[in-house]
């Protein structure tokens, strides 16, 4: 991008080192998540401590809508500003880690989607299921299982793309660290 390139500066250099090593931390995440079938992994109790924090954050803006929302917005703006943070000083690994923390949150958030109408899922709080009265009240609640599913692929896709670009970040051959 032509216009990022001439208002940033270049890339800090990652080491091909740190790179594999962000990379195998990353493909050992992903052979947990395939391997863990409760749809809630270690990394969500973080996740949730942020989701709970969201509501109250969001009940200023007086709307309840975005009171009962606020804990899944809370859940991808944490990482997403952390993501822009790393991004304009320009370092590889924290831009990348942020951003597939960002993807993550997606698969606990399409879990608790699909939970919509079941809610089997154990809630903190108030016990009200977040997701079963946002659907409920955008008349959405039958899709409860597609959206989710939905959610899901995204975050799949969000993740294995950050690998993909530090892959590419940490193989390239241009030493210089001067693209995007």
């Amino acid at each position: 991008m032509a216009f990022l390139e001439d208002r940033l500066n270049p890339w800090k250099p990652i080491s091909r080192g740190t790179g594999i090593a962000w990379l195998v931390v990353y493909a050992l995440f992903l052979i947990y998540v395939l391997a863990n079938h409760s749809g809630f992994l270690f990394i969500d109790w973080a996740n949730l401590m942020i989701h709970e924090a969201g509501h109250p954050f969001f009940s200023w803006f007086g709307s309840d809508t975005l009171t009962i929302l606020g804990g899944t917005l809370g859940e991808l703006i944490v990482p997403l500003l952390c993501a822009i943070a790393f991004f304009f000083r320009r370092e590889i690994p924290g831009f990348a880690f942020s951003l597939f923390w960002f993807f993550e949150n997606f698969l606990y958030i399409a879990t608790y989607m699909s939970d919509a109408r079941a809610e089997a899922l154990p809630l903190v709080g108030s016990g009200e299921h977040d997701w079963n009265i946002l659907f409920s009240q955008w008349n959405l609640l039958l899709q409860d299982t597609k959206i989710g599913s939905t959610t899901r692929l995204l975050g799949w896709l969000g993740m294995l793309s950050v690998c993909l670009w530090l892959a590419y970040r940490t193989f390239r051959a241009s030493p210089s660290g001067d693209d995007l």
